[in-house]
């Protein structure tokens, strides 16, 4: 009879850590929800502030799109490709200027690892 209560007892044990991931999240589930909340916890000033100042900022930003908005849409209908300047330039002076490239340089920056198939 002992020798029959040897393989109960273990075929118990055995089942035991099926039955516990059955009725809940396991120790990584749980580990990585504590941490998600905990980090939600800690952003929420922080997302709070940033809530508040894109209120601040919204009049600010309507006015600049009512005042500058056309005026930028007409420059972006004069530029065809932006990848045919190269980057703003600051002169010493504090001028800008936006240099177009020649068609040796875009010719050269097309064959710059785009190959056609």
């Amino acid at each position: 009879m002992k020798h029959m209560i040897y393989p109960v007892v273990l075929l118990g044990a055995l089942a035991q850590p099926a039955l516990a991931e059955e009725e809940g999240p396991s120790l990584m589930e749980r580990g990585a929800q504590l941490f998600i909340e905990g980090f939600m916890r800690e952003m929420e000033p922080a997302l709070k502030d940033l809530h508040g100042m894109a209120e601040d900022m919204e009049p600010a930003l309507r006015q600049f799109m009512t005042e500058i908005g056309p005026g930028f849409m007409d420059l972006l209908g004069q530029i065809e490709d932006l990848s045919a300047y190269h980057a703003p330039e600051i002169l010493p002076n504090g001028d800008i200027i936006i240099r177009k490239k020649t068609p040796a340089e875009k010719a050269a920056e097309d064959s710059d690892g785009d190959i056609e198939i």
